[in-house]
């Protein structure tokens, strides 16, 4: 991974719902979890790294991403609260 404003910190289960652990992860990836998922999926089916990659969109886009370099930022990576405005 590349250091920097490129990595977040993702809440396995989301802090509304008391979690704590993290884990880094790039950015887009990050985006892309809260794009096809809402925080009760999260919490009740996808805590877990393994369960993440499993999830058939999560898994296209990870082998789509892994192509691009490092430091490659995608604009459509886009929260779905953000596209319901």
């Amino acid at each position: 991974m590349v250091p920097g404003a490129s990595l977040n910190e993702h809440h396995l289960i989301p802090r509304t719902y008391g979690g704590r652990e993290t884990v880094t992860m790039h950015r887009i990836c990050h985006a892309k979890i809260h794009a096809v998922l809402t925080e009760q999926q999260l919490r009740d089916h996808y805590h877990e790294i393994e369960a993440l990659r499993g999830h058939p969109d999560i898994a296209a886009f990870i082998r789509w991403v892994r192509r691009k370099p490092p430091e490659f930022v995608d604009g459509h990576a886009t929260d779905r609260r953000r596209r319901k405005r």
